[in-house]
Formats: structure tokens, sequence, C-alpha cells
């Protein structure tokens, strides 16, 4: 019995090993695929003439702090004010409605169409199609609360739709709050590597990419042709996208085109924010891709679908590789597994190896190889790793909630504009998150782990040494600023 309990744990490590191995797979084809695009000389365009009609749509939801701030770098966009709609879709419920009808009145030269909904059916997928219809765009971009378009956005995304079958052109986010703290760094350092390897290395490949929600522009003929926006998921925009670029149409992305935003500064907010990226992103999931499968597209854009589609179900695997990590270190050192078996699971550690490599190389190129960039990464790379494995046990249930099809609200992530000194963390009115009882799991987690590591040092059995210490790094990180940030609120 003991013997059939260790290849039984041996078993669920090794096919959760063996789907990060498969999905870093995926990734370090996506980062050759990077590679070969940046050989390639930059095209940026720029809009001189013949400006056709645009909606910007600015979706808001109790925006105290950042409203303001985002009209005033809309109003400030290079454009034909004539050929320049500017929606606000407000379904605010606090002062924020009084803030914008105040601020829209110095810009009367401006044509801005005020649209406040009195409940928030279909949250934010609701709110754009109902701008949608009373849009008089030829393109629509978009923009979230806490973003700040450059002003010649509109002028350089505008001429990517020279061929009439692009229907999205996505620019990079950037952050403008990235030094504030480690978990905004930290942040930074997973959205660069969304930003610069795999939106790149899908586009360079002619694979799927997706509309990040914002920071985008649309050819409205490409949003109504796709069935317009579904508030059946969590993720419209991953859905939108997908339904497009099932119809034949191409997205364009340019990492040159920046679009700053700010960052959650802390875990409650980054935790709402997870939750809804990764439970949505199952939900297309779950949506999507037996559709893809069956449909006639090359092997790889199905490849790289199902590994973009399903790529949040690797906090699944990371969460039973940990906890099966457990009993295989314990049936080990008991002599209940060959030594091959545990040479094998320790090979499949290369997993790792590989998405680090993708997260090192994002940051050395987004920070064009700085001298200290390289010492800067040694440093948030392993904290990094760290705390994504620290929110195994969150994210998990929200990709199980999604695959599973349970239903949730829209919960959106809070704006603070503290660099702008708008508002303070202490006693926020929009920190109302309640502390789930996952948090006091992730407190265990790292008591367990910490023990671990302690015991590998006390019988000199280090097989899975980097990999412990590594979880109670990250699950000790999780819980602490989870307990502080959700103490906020109160």
């Amino acid at each position: 019995m003991p013997e059939f309990i260790a290849y039984l744990l041996l078993g669920v490590y090794l096919l959760g090993m063996t789907f990060i191995f498969i999905y870093s797979l995926a990734q370090g084809h996506l980062l050759l695929h990077f590679l070969k695009a940046k050989k390639k000389k930059s095209d940026l365009r720029t809009l001189k003439n013949d400006f056709p009609k645009v909606t910007v749509q600015l979706p808001i939801f109790n925006e105290l702090f950042v409203v303001e701030r985002l009209i005033d770098s809309v109003a400030k966009l290079n454009y034909p004010s004539e050929m320049l709609e500017i929606q606000i879709l407000d379904d605010s419920t606090d002062e924020t409605v009084q803030i914008i009808q105040e601020k829209i009145k110095e810009y009367p030269q401006l044509n801005f169409q005020y649209i406040h909904r009195s409940n928030r059916q279909g949250f934010k997928a609701g709110a754009l199609r109902e701008g949608l219809d009373k849009a008089s765009g030829e393109f629509i971009a978009i923009f979230d609360a806490d973003f700040i378009p450059e002003p010649d956005f509109l002028l350089h995304t505008l001429p990517y739709f020279k061929e009439e079958n692009v229907g999205m052109v996505q620019s990079r986010w950037t952050h403008l709050n990235e030094k504030y703290s480690l978990l905004t760094r930290l942040q930074a350092f997973a959205l660069d590597a969304h930003f610069l390897i795999e939106q790149i290395g899908r586009n360079h490949q002619g694979a799927f990419i997706n509309f990040n929600g914002t920071g985008g522009i649309w050819r409205k003929q490409c949003i109504m042709d796709a069935g317009n926006w579904h508030d059946d998921t969590l993720t419209e925009d991953l859905d939108l996208s997908y339904r497009a670029q099932r119809k034949g149409w191409e997205f364009v992305y340019r990492p040159e085109i920046k679009s700053p935003a700010e960052l959650p500064p802390v875990m409650s907010a980054i935790k709402s924010q997870q939750f809804r990226w990764t439970k949505g992103g199952a939900e297309c999931a779950a949506k999507h891709a037996s559709k893809v499968l069956s449909e006639s597209h090359s092997f790889t854009v199905k490849f790289h679908a199902m590994a973009h589609l399903f790529n949040s179900t690797i906090f699944i695997a990371v969460l039973l590789v940990s906890l099966s990590s457990l009993g295989v270190w314990w049936m080990g050192y008991q002599g209940l597994l060959p030594e091959v078996g545990l040479r094998v699971a320790g090979v499949f550690l290369v997993g790792f190896a590989l998405i680090a490599l993708v997260y090192l190389f994002s940051y050395l190129y987004r920070e064009e190889r700085k001298s200290k960039s390289f010492l800067q990464a040694l440093f948030l790379l392993p904290l990094f790793l760290s705390v994504s494995m620290g929110l195994g046990l969150h994210n998990a249930q929200a990709v199980w909630e999604g695959l599973s099809g349970k239903k949730s609200p829209f919960v959106r992530t809070p704006k603070f504009n503290l660099e702008g000194g708008k508002s303070k963390l202490k006693n926020n009115l929009y920190l109302t998150f309640k502390m789930p009882i996952t948090t006091w799991f992730e407190g265990l987690l790292s008591l367990v782990f910490t023990a671990m590591v302690v015991m590998a040092f006390f019988h000199h059995h280090y097989l899975f040494l980097p990999f412990h210490l590594m979880l109670a790094i990250g699950y000790s990180l999780v819980f602490i600023t989870s307990f502080k940030s959700y103490a906020l609120g109160r």
C-alpha cells in the first residue's frame, strides 16, 4: 500500500510537470519568434492625411481618483476634432458622475458623448456594446480609466488599417508606477513578458493574439462582424479577439506604440485582477477551444491557441505539483521510490527554467541591455517566480470555476493615482475586498513549505530544496501582503 501511494503521488507530480513542460515549450517557441522579429526594423507609421472618423470609448465605473487624468489625456490626442468622438461610458454610482460632467465642460471644442447607465447590465462588455450602438466612428479606440494615451496614439495606429482585413491594432502597455513598490515591479516583470515575448512571438508567426481590453483600436465593422461584445465571460476582450480571428480578421501588434497605465499597488487589488483574468481566460477556453480545433486553421495557430487559451491552467498544474512534491520527497527519503523515479522528477524542473528564460529575455530587451539590468533581473526573476507560485492556490480556484462554468460578477480593479497625490491607500473607499478563506490556507502553505526547507537540511535530502524554498517565499509574501492589504480596507 505505501508503494502504491508513492507511485500515485509520483504520477500526479509527473502529470503536472508534463503540462508545465509542454507549456514551457510553447513559451520557448514564442521566444524564438520574438528574437526573429527583433531582427526586423520597426516600421512605425504616421497618418498624415485622409483622417477617418474615430470614436474613443472610455468605460468608467467609480473612478474618483483617475477619471480627470484620463479625460485630460484623451483631450490632448492629436487628431482633427471634427473627426473625433469621445464616448464616456459611465456606470458610476458615486461622485465620479459629477466630476466627469464638470471636467468635460473644460473642453467645449471637443465632441464628448456622455452615456450614463442606471444599471451595470453586462458590466464593461454591456457598456461597450451600448456605446457602440451610438458610435459614429469607423474605428473604435478603447482606454480604461487608469490609462494615459499618448497624444499621437491615433496617428500611429490608424495607418495599419490600410489592409482591409486588419480588424484590430494593439499597443504595448507601459507602467506609470512601476517603481512604487516591489509588488508593482513584479507585475511589470510579468506584463512585459506578455507584451514583448508573447504578443510579438504570436503575431510574428500569424498565430492568434488578443486585444488586451484597453490601449487598442478596432475597426467597427470587425466588432460587428464577430458578433459584438459578449458578457458571458469575465474577459470580453479575449472572447471577442478569438471570435474575430476565427472569422478571418487579422490583428496587428505594435510594441513601439506605448500606452502608459497604472499597476495595482496592493495585493488585494492584484488578486482581484488576477482572478478575473485567469477565470475569464478559462471561460474563453471552454467557449472557443473545441471550435478552434475543429476549424481549418494551421497547426501553428491551433497549437498556440491551445497554449494561449489554457495558459491559466498552469496554476492548477503548479498547485498539484507543489502538493504532490511533499509526498514524493517523503517517499523518496523513505526509500519507497526508485532513484530513477526521483531523477526523472528532478529533470522535469527544466520546464521552469525555460519559462524563467522567457521572462529574463523580456526584461533585458525592455531595458535595452542597460549595464545594471541583468543584476536587477537576477533579483526580480526568482522573486517573481516565487510569488507566481504563491498565487497558485488563489488562481487555481479561479481557473477551476472558469472551466466548470461557475459564474461570478465582473469585479473591476480599483485605481489609485498615488503618484498624483489623488488618494492614499489607508482607508481607501475602493478597497472593499473581504479576505477570503484561501488567504489563511496560503499562510498555512507558507509554514508547510518552510518546514520542508528545514527538513531538507536536517535530513540532507535536497531534491526539491530550490522548489520548496521558492514556494515558501512565494506563499509567505502573498499571505503577508494579502493580510496587510485586506486590513487597509477596514
